[in-house]
């Protein structure tokens, strides 16, 4: 029965263009599985944008010498032009400046006060002695007072995990420039996450076997010390507070972090007004049935496993104090948090300072889409940390999709287009034959079980595993020689061609692009499976913004299909361009300009 799947992807932060490190994070996982669910037949809804308030943005475009708005809208159009051409298959991909995000963001907030979940309370603020501006809590740097690491941020310490305010820090430093905040008192408004603490636990421990192990034992490791978060900074650069007597406070605006993960919400409701169907949102947020996973990273599991999941609960009436779901109704919490671990890059951490780095454009410019997207899938940080390197990069081009899956797919096509120029009728069919035909046909089952718990590397080499199969099996009955025994060349092409239709098939959450290619070249017509486009739009007359949308009902469906004898095999194209070694020093060569 088909289901209604929710696919939440992290926003991107808007303050530069975005490297290989992230979308292995976010972008790549996220699309894979929502690729693999419409293909089984489920009812996606892939969102996300440019997150695009907070100060960071306003640190950079400082820096620049432009506007904030000048800076976001710049790097929104960079980040969206990339992700098409990574071909990641959003439905909407828009951004948090948006008038209905502003909406969304108020009236979430406004739910959450009403039930008594958001109060009022005088803190102490880091202040830059230099600009007299606010530093967000991730600007600031120093020793952890818990487990005295010395590198944790003034909201987070990545080494025990324990949330922090900046003032707890020991020697707290300035990111940004490296001097002292100066700590002043300010009123700002506070999530009260304590109020959640029962209703937490008994949703994280309903996830025990679902969800990554990392991921969970993270979440629930960090219930023990919830604390109320505050959800509001004093900047001039974010979304209003919507209460009499803060609205019109020019320096106080909610926290950019509060604001960015009601973006799968806002965008949920911005897709379905530009569909047609203003309520179509609610099938994917309040249906009882439907699922919801969220892609990221793992620094930012907290803000998936636990504070959205509090906001939605608390804006539904769900905690200590009760209360009554907002005007937009009660809200589905995530069914699960999938998140990634980091990658490195040539065993260092990616840095755009320290030019440890590959831009998603500089990479595209270069190399095939869907040869970055195998290695992610592949060699990813799936479940652990993982280095990028350009070697293994070009050594999995070059023999896993040129020599193993490109050669399988040209020696096949090419040699039944020049004998025969369209699939072969098969005939008697042997032991070996009919093997690798069950082999081909009984490995979409696992396959697809791996893709729909996001276990994308098991998946992919699962689905390899056949096409190694199938090389063999082309290499041992050598159809090349059976010139004079064209009825035996005949069924023998015609087995590999199945199986290189059910590879393609299988691949293709992975090799968007390049399965398309394939379906040509076997005669398919029409769309098998749609790729994204960027599209202006705007609000009621507005500046034109850019989004990623698309129509993805091709004919790509999670199953064996049968091919037809006769139909006409187009000449096969190269899949993928084989690389030659020396791009491995001219890469390198890069990283040390």
């Amino acid at each position: 029965m088909s289901q209604h799947i929710l696919t939440a992807v992290a926003w991107p932060y808007a303050n530069g263009p975005r490297h290989i490190g992230h979308v292995s994070g976010f972008g790549v996982p996220s699309d894979v599985f929502s690729r693999y669910q419409r293909m089984a037949g489920n009812k996606v809804l892939m969102v996300s944008g440019t997150d695009e308030h907070g100060t960071p943005i306003q640190v950079q475009a400082d820096t620049e010498g432009v506007s904030a708005r000048e800076l976001a809208d710049r790097y929104n159009r960079v980040i969206a032009e990339d992700l098409t051409g990574l071909g990641l298959s959003y439905d909407l991909f828009t951004r948090t400046t948006t008038n209905n995000h502003y909406a969304v963001t108020q009236e979430i907030f406004k739910g959450l006060y009403d039930n008594g979940y958001i109060f009022p309370k005088t803190t102490m603020g880091a202040i830059s002695p230099s600009t007299g501006r606010t530093l967000p809590d991730r600007y600031i740097e120093g020793t952890c007072p818990i487990c005295g690491y010395d590198g944790a941020r003034g909201d987070q310490c990545d080494n025990c995990g324990n949330q922090l305010d900046p003032i707890q820090l020991i020697n707290p430093k300035s990111r940004i420039n490296g001097e002292t905040p100066v700590f002043a008192e300010t009123e700002h408004f506070m999530l009260d996450l304590p109020a959640f603490a029962e209703v937490l636990g008994s949703y994280l421990q309903s996830k025990q076997g679902e969800w990554r192990p990392n991921v969970l034992k993270f979440a629930l490791n960090l219930l023990g010390d919830l604390q109320p978060r505050a959800i509001s900074r004093d900047l001039d650069w974010g979304v209003p507070i919507p209460l009499d007597g803060w609205r019109d406070q020019p320096n106080k605006r909610l926290y950019v972090w509060f604001d960015a993960v009601i973006g799968y919400l806002s965008a949920s409701i911005e897709w379905a007004r530009r569909s047609g169907d203003p309520d179509a949102w609610r099938a994917w947020w309040q249906n009882p049935d439907a699922r919801g996973y969220y892609f990221m990273g793992k620094d930012n599991i907290v803000f998936h496993a636990e504070i959205w999941p509090a906001m939605l609960l608390g804006y539904s009436g769900q905690g200590d104090r009760g209360g009554s779901a907002g005007s937009l109704g009660a809200l589905n919490v995530p069914s699960e948090v999938v998140s990634s671990e980091f990658l490195t890059m040539e065993g260092k951490k990616f840095s755009s300072s320290r030019q440890v780095v590959i831009y998603v454009r500089d990479f595209l410019a270069r190399y095939d889409a869907d040869a970055l997207r195998y290695y992610i899938a592949v060699a990813g940080p799936e479940n652990q940390d993982t280095d990028f390197t350009w070697q293994e990069f070009v050594n999995r081009n070059n023999g896993e999709l040129v020599a193993a899956w490109g050669n399988l797919v040209n020696r096949s096509i090419s040699m039944a287009a020049k004998n025969f120029g369209t699939i072969p009728e098969p005939g008697d069919l042997t032991d070996a034959d009919r093997a690798l035909l069950e082999r081909s046909r009984g490995t979409f089952a696992p396959v697809g079980a791996e893709l729909a718990r996001s276990r994308f590397k098991n998946a992919i080499t699962e689905a390899f595993d056949v096409v190694r199969e199938a090389n063999k099996y082309l290499a041992e009955q050598e159809p090349w020689k059976l010139k004079d025994d064209p009825a035996r060349q005949k069924s023998i092409l015609h087995v590999a061609l199945q199986v290189v239709d059910d590879a393609k098939t299988m691949l293709t959450p992975f090799l968007p692009s390049s399965s398309n290619k394939v379906f040509a070249m076997l005669g398919g017509e029409g769309v098998w499976s749609g790729m994204p486009e960027m599209r202006d739009v705007d609000e009621d007359g507005g500046t034109p913004y850019p989004v990623i949308t698309g129509d993805y009902d091709g004919a790509a469906r999670w199953e064996h299909r049968p091919i037809k004898p006769g139909t006409p095999l187009a000449p096969p194209v190269p899949l993928f361009k084989k690389l030659d070694p020396k791009v491995v020093d001219e890469e390198l060569a890069r990283l040390e300009k």
